[in-house]
């Protein structure tokens, strides 16, 4: 879940009884609308008995708070931003080259996408846990696993939502063109895809962090990892014979940021003689690939479902 702080218009825990000795819900400053909405929520979510119905009422509440801390504006504004300035770039000289603005757009989402959707959520759980907030939650009956998944899937919803409107505008401007291409389209499938894994691995880190600073350090730490040091690591091991060409499809798969990459650039067909003639035999298909992603966020939200049941809160 977000920070909960007298700035972001999560409200306070609860404090104070009704006449009928019953815990109120919370009740914070008059912050247009959120307290109410969030104490509604927390209503919800003791009524609500369904499983379902409690991580939509958690997943409600995540998206409406990033709506109003305007996480979704910068999202969006942020990759529109990279979207505009690549295919203004691809476009000098009056013609743009739509494959190309695709590979440059795949190369920077490479590096900007994973960095993004960690810090996005590296918070979700011991910052609400650090204001007070996830006691509030976790004294609800509601199982704590349920807390963790709603929270990972509205942040999901906003997160999703800022690429597809933000590599949208992109889209726009090559479709007026006459250049919008499935490549294109394909590159934001990827990212959301890429995205989803991220958050969940951010999660995961959130919840096994006992601080914020150290979920934080984690997620730049994995940042590294996965953007910088990963496919160094990779052919350095498959140039100095430690392992067989046949292990490609195992680095590949076994880095998010460059599943992503690979799967992005499936479609376009100026690709070759490069990663594309390399790839080919070693049964990393597309298919494969959005399975490799989709195992990436299952994984990571199912072991942050497990592993949230240990934290002290």
């Amino acid at each position: 879940m977000s920070d909960a702080g007298p700035d972001d218009g999560r409200q306070s825990p609860p404090s104070g009884k009704t006449d009928d000795g019953r815990q109120s819900p919370p009740s914070g400053k008059t912050d247009g609308g959120v307290a109410e909405e969030t104490g509604l929520g927390v209503l919800g979510l003791a009524a609500d008995s369904s499983a379902l119905g409690q991580i939509a009422t958690i997943a409600r509440l995540e998206f409406s708070l990033a709506v109003r801390n305007r996480w979704a504006f910068a999202l969006t504004a942020l990759f529109a931003s990279l979207s505009v300035l690549v295919v203004a770039l691809g476009g000098q000289g009056g013609v743009v080259r739509a494959d190309a603005v695709v590979v440059s757009l795949v190369e920077l989402s490479a590096l900007l996408l994973p960095l993004v959707a960690l810090l996005f959520g590296y918070d979700a759980v011991v910052g609400s846990d650090e204001s007070g907030w996830l006691g509030v939650l976790f004294a609800l009956p509601v199982p704590r696993g349920r807390v963790v998944l709603g929270s990972y899937l509205g942040r999901l919803a906003v997160f999703s939502g800022g690429v597809v409107a933000g590599f949208g505008v992109g889209g726009l401007w090559l479709a007026g063109q006459g250049r919008l291409t499935p490549a294109y389209l394909g590159l934001v499938g990827a990212a959301v895809l890429g995205g989803a894994a991220f958050l969940a691995l951010s999660v995961l880190l959130s919840t096994l962090a006992a601080e914020k600073t150290h979920a934080l350090g984690g997620a730049l730490l994995v940042w590294v990892w996965v953007a910088l040091v990963h496919d160094l690591v990779s052919v350095g091991l498959i140039a100095a014979d430690v392992v067989g060409p046949d292990w490609l499809a195992v680095f590949v798969l076994a880095n998010p940021a460059t599943a992503f990459r690979v799967l992005a650039l499936q479609s376009v067909p100026t690709v070759t003689g490069g990663m594309a003639d390399v790839l080919v035999g070693s049964g990393v298909t597309t298919p494969v690939l959005v399975a490799a992603l989709a195992a990436w966020s299952v994984g990571g939200a199912w072991l942050a479902n497990r592993l949230v049941a240990r934290r002290s809160v």
